[in-house]
């Protein structure tokens, strides 16, 4: 693999993994249509330890009030007894909530990754885009959207983490299904972007834990298909990207819809679907 194609891959990488369209979706699609080779695992754990070193440096103050409270400490000091109270509740709904998607990523996520050069893998990549997105734009029109971070309750945990699991089904959107299941509880979309935002951390941190040690031993052995300087420069490159996708979505929410996403979701759902039967009939 070319250098510039890592960097607009993890150019890639960083977009779309925060907004709700799929990271796994494109990163598939992307090299299937400009015809470029698979990168491999190796460059997947780089993109996504890249994308990790992003959602931990944005929401750095916040895990550190949260891992301070859930461990029965009182921080910030001037912080007030509720402010804290509230802290040390969202760290334990956020372990509960990770709960459903790794117990089943550790299930199934290689059998999924074993098939990913099958037909019927871009398949369901396309209706889940397309289904997924009809789900999300249900979840804008009956969702109350008036509960802010402030209010999110146990319930609304587990139904998220519930929806992150589904995440593990390609096309469907880690960020995609947690968001829309925030506004199925009747969140505003900040706060379930900022929810789902907090629980991508642990699950995005356990899969490196599990697949950098192997990218490690591939690099020692002489093995690893890619340049471990073009590794760095991706992990970086998603890095910096993710962090901006991060803050420009939820300024994005602020005042605006998802409509944009379910749009895109749904035309890009039907483009694979013509474009891998036109393939198919051109064979």
């Amino acid at each position: 693999m070319h250098l510039y194609q890592a960097i607009i891959l993890a150019i890639i990488q960083g977009i779309t993994e925060f907004l709700p369209i799929s990271s796994t979706a494109h990163l598939i699609l992307f090299p299937w249509l400009a015809g470029w080779p698979d990168p491999g695992l190796a460059f997947d754990v780089a993109l996504h330890t890249g994308t990790l070193v992003a959602v931990a440096l944005y929401f750095l103050s916040d895990w550190i009030q949260l891992i301070a409270a859930g461990i029965g400490l009182h921080y910030p000091r001037h912080a007030s007894y509720e402010y804290v109270e509230h802290q040390r509740k969202m760290f334990w709904y956020i372990v509960a909530a990770t709960i459903p998607g790794a117990g089943l990523g550790f299930l199934f996520q290689h059998r999924i990754e074993d098939r990913q050069g099958e037909g019927w893998y871009i398949l369901a990549i396309a209706a889940a885009m397309i289904v997924v997105g009809l789900v999300m734009w249900y979840g804008e029109y009956a969702g109350r959207l008036d509960r802010p971070m402030e209010r999110v309750s146990f319930v609304d945990a587990i139904a998220i983490g519930i929806a992150q699991a589904f995440a593990l089904f390609p096309g469907v959107s880690r960020s995609g299904a947690t968001i829309t299941a925030g506004l199925f509880r009747g969140l505003t979309r900040e706060a379930a972007a900022r929810f789902s935002f907090l629980l991508s951390t642990p699950i995005i941190a356990g899969a490196a834990v599990v697949e950098l040690p192997k990218l490690m031993k591939m690099h020692h052995a002489g093995t690893l298909p890619i340049p471990f300087s073009t590794i760095l420069i991706s992990i970086a490159v998603s890095a910096v990207v993710g962090i901006i996708a991060i803050a420009f979505f939820l300024r994005y929410l602020q005042v605006r819809t998802l409509k944009i996403f379910i749009y895109y979701r749904i035309l890009l759902g039907i483009v694979i679907l013509l474009l891998f039967f036109h393939m198919g009939h051109a064979r």
